[in-house]
């Protein structure tokens, strides 16, 4: 027996498929309001110290988040410098060593150019 919904489901966020206007036990509770409660948010009336040191833990929870999304934004960032300077290095390798055999062969026509016009001496 499957643990979460019918052997249909292929998932466990699977949506139903069915297009019958029944009522699930998840729709009844949609449309009724609900107060949440969690751990760090206890009914009742709480010392305001605690309320402000739970504010205190949720901020800095919040910047831990963002840090290492920036973090990961500057890592991914010198990860794409890197591998551009890696690629410009490549393109000058490409073009000296194509520099490299132009002079080769300029310097071959060269000296085929000094034998030139031995004859005009004459």
């Amino acid at each position: 027996m499957p643990l979460f919904g019918s052997p249909r489901n292929r998932s466990l966020f699977n949506r139903r498929r069915s297009s019958s206007p029944s009522i699930t036990k998840a729709q009844t509770h949609s449309t009724s309001p609900q107060k949440r409660h969690s751990l760090l948010h206890k009914s009742g009336s709480e010392d305001a110290s605690i309320v402000a040191a739970r504010e205190r833990v949720m901020s800095a929870e919040a910047a831990e988040r963002e840090a290492d999304r920036a973090l990961f934004a500057a890592k991914a960032a010198v990860r794409e410098a890197r591998e551009h300077v890696k690629a410009l290095e490549r393109e000058a390798a490409e073009q000296a060593r194509l520099a490299k055999a132009k002079q080769q062969a300029a310097r071959g026509l060269g000296k085929r150019g000094k034998a030139l016009g031995r004859h005009d001496h004459i």
